[in-house]
């Protein structure tokens, strides 16, 4: 019943463009700053979540396997996550505040929001990881009042045109 409230009530999309907007304006102005700010450098971060992982009550690492992916695969490759994170957190931004692809921005923010969340970011994650599920869960709805009202119709012509010739 909440799932049908979401995804097809117009009352529903007129609060998802508040929550979508509000979620855009924060990935947006902080891709922005990173942008702008003039060289930004994920390595500290990384190395900090990598020198003090999350841990558990017995003091053991939590997420081994994510500081495992750190050092292993982010940190050796800084320069890739150096130019990905304040040009998807920018990107992520400017699809919700425009409403076009919305749940794809809304799902690269949440794999965001779980990379920084499992780097012991704690911060506004949980809030935007809830945020973010409810955006998702709507689907179209949550870009209705935006560009997905002309992107989607769009793609979904332009992608069923395809047909399979034998």
């Amino acid at each position: 019943m909440f799932n049908k409230f979401l995804r097809e009530n117009k009352i529903s999309a007129a609060i998802l463009t508040i929550i979508r907007l509000y979620l855009g304006y924060s990935w947006f102005t902080a891709g922005l700053g990173k942008l702008t700010g003039g060289g930004f450098d994920a390595s500290g971060f990384l190395k900090g979540a990598v020198a003090n992982p999350v841990k558990g009550p017995d003091g053991s690492v939590v997420y081994s396997w994510y500081v495992h992916f750190l050092e292993s695969f982010a940190l050796p490759n800084i320069d890739v996550f150096n130019f990905i994170v304040p040009w998807g957190e920018t990107l992520i931004g400017l699809g919700l505040l425009l409403g076009c692809l919305t749940t794809t921005a809304m799902f690269f923010g949440l794999v965001m929001n779980f990379s920084f969340f499992l780097a012991g970011t704690v911060s506004h994650n949980p809030t935007d990881i809830f945020l973010g599920f409810i955006i998702l869960a709507a689907g179209f709805n949550a870009g209705k009042y935006g560009l997905d009202r002309w992107v989607v119709p769009f793609i979904r012509k332009t992608v069923g045109k395809e047909k399979v010739t034998a």
